[in-house]
């Protein structure tokens, strides 16, 4: 895992629980404490976190400090070519339900191309990616829109997916763990995502390398409930633990179809 990526994911987590130990950092990044002990350092003279006896705190909110904006130009090429990979594993004229998040705007953008297709979007940016692109058939969910994530949430959004069926559901996910599966940092994501789950007879969850081994706040479901995961090359060699099992071990085991981009 490149210095970028996992200050990218230390920052994530820290604006998870509010504070992590780097004895907790260095389990969930499969790294050694040492090598994690110095991305705090970097974090706080960027102002995003404060340095505490033994970890770090974040100094804003996750929404503030770690929300769309902020991630949307992280990993930039790496993102278009999961959205790429997802976006042709989508069948011609699939009912497509497309969650939010940084990398699924990038599979807005490639699905564009396959239309025709209807498409339930459930963030305010998958919706602007998607808008006036002839042959999208562009259903926004409503709901609540999360401050700095701008995905949409709460009791609407889950009363309209109830009036709704998929045939795919495309995904993002907070983090994937050998033992508690998919989990997100916000109870509400997490909920809205089990309602996606529930009503989609197909579920691709497309996530870059640093979601890999990592366990955050909210359970969403265990590994079995997701179909295909779509992630980058550098997950083949993340683990959970330095001596414990690979996450895509635990997840083919699980009969999850791995794709590497």
């Amino acid at each position: 895992m490149s210095v970028v990526d996992r200050l990218d994911l230390t920052l994530r987590l820290v604006q998870g629980p509010g504070t992590l130990s780097v004895s907790e950092l260095s389990e969930r990044l499969g790294v050694s404490g040492m090598t994690v002990r110095q991305d705090p350092n970097a974090l706080e003279r960027q102002v995003l976190v404060r340095r505490v006896h033994g970890g770090a705190v974040a100094t804003r909110p996750r929404e503030e400090a770690g929300g769309f904006t902020a991630r949307g130009e992280w990993q930039t090429a790496t993102k278009d070519r999961l959205g790429a990979t997802v976006a042709a594993m989508v069948e011609p004229g699939a009912r497509v339900l497309l969650d939010a998040g940084t990398t699924t705007v990038r599979v807005a953008k490639h699905l564009a191309q396959r239309a025709p297709l209807p498409v339930a979007v459930l963030s305010l940016q998958t919706a602007i990616a998607l808008a006036d692109r002839p042959g999208i058939e562009l259903i926004v969910v409503g709901g609540l829109s999360r401050p700095g994530e701008r995905s949409l949430v709460g009791p609407l959004a889950l009363r309209t997916l109830e009036l709704l069926r998929f045939d795919c559901f495309v995904m993002s996910i907070g983090g994937v763990h050998a033992e508690r599966g998919w989990s997100e940092f916000s109870l509400d994501d997490a909920a809205v995502k089990q309602a996606g789950l529930e009503r989609s007879a197909r579920t691709i969850t497309v996530a870059d390398a640093t979601t890999l081994g990592v366990r955050t706040f909210s359970q969403v479901a265990p590994l079995g409930a997701v179909d295909h995961l779509v992630a980058d090359a550098a997950a083949d060699g993340l683990q959970t633990h330095p001596s414990g099992p690979s996450t895509l071990q635990a997840l083919r085991e699980s009969g999850v179809e791995i794709h590497l981009a």
